[in-house]
């Protein structure tokens, strides 16, 4: 994990608060912190060089989200996502993905849109030569440029939080080759259908795309990172 610096202006995104729950949240989800691990207010506040307020806020935020479970007079304790969770998030996403991909059919930029097919270009490329940590990076680029370009705050607040929940799982989808080069096409055909301005043939390849997604963690067992049940 890279270096976290909180000697940030005022125009950035999120504030103090935001910033530790952010970094907390990402941590859990990446599977830094395991499930039924307990979470110190301290050593936290030490590592990322804050105060213990910021912390014990971001626990509430966390507990919130389901993330955790904080137990009176003992302590805050890692809950994590259940496989049934990430079954619901890939349902959701599904319709949701369908929604944004019609509605940046009408308000992608020029910019975005050359974004997009240089984006594509680069993971055939780097599919083709089993580069699958670039894969894995050009597919989350793919996805946020889609949630700028639908022109909707609060659709592609909710889009980048499922997408982050799942960032574990989504690895290990595109850790094979022939995922990898199956998603990137399934990427070229949203692209294409958003460049020819049909917006119902973009939403039907954004909703497929995640059910194929959901389909492949299926197929190859890959909820054993997650615990069955709540």
């Amino acid at each position: 994990m890279g270096s976290f610096d909180l000697k940030k202006e005022v125009t950035d995104k999120y504030s103090l608060r935001g910033r530790v729950f952010h970094r907390l949240r990402e941590d859990i989800l990446s599977g830094k912190y395991k499930e039924n691990e307990e979470l110190r207010e301290v050593a936290i506040g030490e590592e990322l060089g804050v105060s213990r307020t910021p912390v014990r806020e971001a626990f509430r935020q966390l507990e919130l989200e389901g993330l955790i479970q904080i137990v009176p007079n003992k302590g805050a304790y890692v809950t994590g996502i259940t496989a049934k969770d990430v079954k619901d998030i890939y349902m959701i996403r599904s319709s949701l993905e369908g929604m944004c991909a019609r509605l940046a059919t009408k308000n992608i930029t020029r910019e975005q849109l050359e974004e997009l097919e240089e984006n594509v270009y680069l993971a055939s490329f780097h599919a083709s030569k089993g580069h699958m940590e670039q894969m894995a990076e050009l597919d989350n680029r793919f996805h946020h440029i889609l949630y700028e370009a639908c022109d909707s705050k609060m659709l592609e607040n909710l889009l980048q939080d499922f997408h982050q929940y799942v960032i574990r799982i989504r690895k290990k989808t595109l850790s094979t080759k022939e995922r990898g080069i199956a998603s990137n096409e399934e990427h070229r055909r949203i692209m294409e259908a958003i460049k020819a301005g049909d917006s119902s043939e973009a939403e039907r390849a954004a909703t497929v795309h995640m059910e194929n997604a959901y389909d492949n963690i299926v197929k190859n067992g890959w909820y054993d990172i997650y615990k069955k049940e709540n």
